[in-house]
């Protein structure tokens, strides 16, 4: 069978634009093939459209919205999926006007389908107590418990986001003065992330151990389960969980929440956002503004700054006011 335009435009733009020219990372890009993926399904179970015949014809802004629909009453997910699902086939489509410029019309009505308004999400952190409860649990005295202490600790430590501790390998690391951590973050940007020497102590406890110190193993990840293969998404999770009891603010507890602890953390220890920014390996300091938003405390103390200063001293009791009491007085009389 003769591919068609469309199955032509998709496999470019996965295997070529993507990781070629746009220089996208494996996840980013998996995580676009996922919805093409569910919009194939959808095409060939709602529309009867195998994907072999699938043409960019096929597709409009009726078939895009109906999809969408699809996504949240059949599958659940929620407006945030939804809207990252549009995100991708707004991307697929952009990138099909540009190859294709007979079809601008078509791929503009896609384009101008907008995103669907939900509402901001609170910044879930934990306080500094129960952190400290969630790290005093691993057990200390076997292998295993030992690895899930320097994982959690690196996590909070350098704020990473759980990927950049999965993809993070021994040449990574410096643990001599001043000791760093290369992460890998969205988009292949590097930065390097300071430690604290508690986490350092660690570290380098947690490397001898297990023999990771030598020369043949600078490639070898940090974190591995049995099978001596990095650890997945799902298995630091599973890590996490296993010390997470009731916390304090009943807030569930995922590796991202830790990311977002220690910026608070930050936050409440008056570093300028200009270094949480660089810290968390945010593009814009917008992002990081959402941290100060959030944070309740801070905002008390500027209100309670904001109405001392606004407090008029020795302000007079209203009932030492002679006049004022005979006017009130001659006012009820009236009455």
């Amino acid at each position: 069978m003769k591919p068609t335009d469309f199955g032509y435009c998709l496999s470019n733009y996965l295997t070529i634009y993507l990781p070629g020219q746009k220089n996208l990372s494996t996840n980013t890009i998996k995580s676009y093939r996922d919805t093409y993926k569910l919009l194939l399904s959808f095409m060939k179970m709602e529309c009867s459209i195998s994907p072999e015949r699938l043409t960019i014809n096929s597709f409009d802004r009726n078939s895009i919205f109906n999809f969408l629909l699809w996504l949240e009453r059949e599958r659940g997910n929620s407006i945030s999926t939804r809207n990252q699902r549009l995100a991708a086939i707004h991307a697929l489509f952009r990138y099909i006007q540009g190859e294709m410029p007979e079809k601008l019309l078509l791929c503009q009505r896609i384009l101008a389908m907008p995103f669907k308004r939900t509402k901001k999400t609170v910044v879930k952190y934990l306080s500094v107590n129960t952190l400290k409860a969630i790290l005093a649990r691993p057990d200390k005295e076997n292998l295993n418990g030992r690895r899930d202490l320097v994982l959690l600790s690196v996590l909070y430590d350098t704020g990473a986001r759980v990927q950049e501790i999965i993809d993070l390998i021994v040449r990574d690391i410096r643990l001599d003065e001043p000791a760093i951590i290369r992460l890998i973050g969205k988009g292949r940007k590097v930065r390097h992330v300071p430690i604290m020497k508690k986490t350092v102590n660690l570290l380098k406890q947690y490397l001898q151990e297990q023999n990771l110190l030598r020369s043949n193993f600078i490639s070898h990840p940090v974190f591995f389960n049995r099978q001596c293969k990095k650890l997945t998404r799902a298995g630091v999770s599973y890590i996490l969980n296993k010390y997470v009891g009731r916390t304090d603010n009943f807030v569930k507890v995922t590796p991202h929440v830790l990311r977002h602890t220690k910026a608070m953390h930050l936050l409440q220890a008056n570093i300028n956002l200009v270094y949480i920014r660089d810290l968390l390996g945010h593009a814009h300091i917008s992002t990081t503004e959402i941290y100060a938003r959030a944070d309740s405390e801070i905002k008390r103390k500027v209100l309670e700054t904001a109405s001392t200063n606004a407090v008029v001293p020795d302000l007079p009791p209203w009932k030492n006011d002679k006049d004022l009491i005979a006017w009130l007085q001659g006012l009820c009389k009236l009455k």
